[in-house]
């Protein structure tokens, strides 16, 4: 999908992000501060960057105002900080960020910051190639072709070729099959059925985090926590889909 640098001097922090953006299907590099955040960019071009405004050695802001200075604000930046102000906020937007997320940042604002970010950095598409249909030439009938013979022009009656009878559609998707011990509690029972039903549509939706909250009907926090009781293995659901 995507390829994002995670910027923020937390440990905590980068890893729940790298973990998120990981479940949805992202590529994450992380910096814990703005030398490594300096060293990755100037390696990889990225599609987002995640930007921590009170680092330890430079702040996001002014490494911000760097990047811009040296033409290297290709991509999107969200900037990120539990105790900036206002002013703050406003001079990383007049310098170039996209947005800006108020620590403790929601997993629905973030994931919301990140799609938004990225249908601007990422390019559209390619339209799908144009078809073009070659006009077939008409089938001559035979009693034409007599009547130019004999010296006489018939009116041209075009035969049209039969109509092949369409196929049977035969529905060949693959269907997963489960048998449960229903000699069980019923507790233990429902677990069972939760966790093969979760793993059942991470393979069908290719692992995306949102279109199995979409799916199911689950909010996203709810369905993260959901996950991690059942003991799903989100990596495991990712290496069936290879």
């Amino acid at each position: 999908m995507a390829n994002i640098l995670v910027v923020d001097d937390e440990l905590g922090i980068r890893d729940l992000l790298s973990e998120i953006l990981n479940d949805e299907g992202h590529s994450v590099e992380l910096a814990e501060n703005a030398a490594q955040a300096r060293e990755a960019r100037a390696a990889s071009n990225f599609d987002l960057v995640l930007l921590d405004i009170w680092m330890p050695d430079t702040d996001g802001v002014s490494l911000l105002k760097e990047w811009a200075a040296a033409g290297s604000l290709s991509m999107p930046v969200i900037m990120m900080s539990g105790h900036a102000t206002i002013d703050t906020a406003v001079e990383a937007t007049r310098i170039g960020a996209h947005a800006f997320l108020e620590k403790p940042i929601t997993l629905q604002k973030l994931l919301k910051s990140v799609e938004n970010a990225l249908q601007r950095s990422l390019p559209p598409p390619p339209p799908p190639p144009a078809r073009f249909v070659a006009a077939a030439s008409p089938t001559i009938a035979p009693a034409q072709r007599q009547a130019s013979a004999d010296g006489y022009a018939a009116p041209a009656i075009p035969i049209q070729p039969p109509v092949a009878a369409a196929a049977p559609v035969v529905d060949n998707t693959p269907r997963q099959h489960q048998s449960f011990d229903l000699d069980r509690p019923l507790r233990e029972a429902r677990d069972g059925f939760e966790k093969a039903y979760f793993e059942f549509h991470l393979v069908q939706e290719g692992g995306s985090m949102t279109r199995v909250a979409e799916k199911t009907g689950l909010e996203r926090t709810h369905l993260y926590r959901k996950l991690r009781q059942l003991g799903v293995d989100l990596g495991r659901a990712k290496r069936n889909l290879a």
